[in-house]
């Protein structure tokens, strides 16, 4: 009877080993999908869409954004060319929050501007509307080396605003 309760204990004890190292001591919450590739060259160049352009200076930092008619209600500005920084965000990740990751499995681009003086940072959504606006998918290869789609909705009806590259 001894030797079973026992057995049980180190049973008991090896799983819990076993549990604590599998999960790792650094690991404190929910954390981005990274490929097992190389990272991409960061965006260089024009992108254009029907309503402004995002050009990167490819150092994965400073971005002009140019824009003009619906894309200024959208992003809350006002018609015009503004400078700052970028990044691309893993989305909301409990208990973390949104981390930067690879524009490759983005879910957010974060915008930091220089407006009037004034900083103006906001995320926005990256992802692809359905063509009935049903639906908006964000994930992995959403945001492409040649495209950045920013996804929005309203009143539950997706769309988006595509920046393609701009040989």
């Amino acid at each position: 009877m001894k030797r079973k309760i026992i057995v049980k204990i180190i049973c008991l004890i090896v799983i819990t080993i076993c549990c604590v190292s599998c999960s790792g001591t650094g690991n404190n919450g929910n954390y981005p999908y990274e490929p097992a590739t190389p990272s991409p060259d960061p965006h260089e160049g024009v992108f254009v869409s029907e309503y402004g352009e995002m050009i990167f200076n490819g150092d994965g930092k400073s971005i002009t954004v140019k824009i003009h008619g619906e894309l200024c209600d959208l992003m809350e500005l006002e018609e015009g060319e503004y400078s700052g920084t970028y990044v691309f965000l893993s989305g909301n990740l409990p208990p973390n929050g949104s981390v930067e990751v690879r524009y490759d499995v983005a879910h957010e681009l974060k915008l930091e501007l220089d407006v009037n003086d004034t900083s103006y940072v906001k995320v926005f959504d990256v992802g692809l509307a359905a063509d009935d606006g049903s639906t908006g998918t964000v994930g992995v290869d959403i945001v492409t080396a040649e495209r950045i789609p920013l996804l929005f909705s309203d009143d539950s009806h997706f769309f988006d605003v595509i920046f393609t590259k701009n040989d």
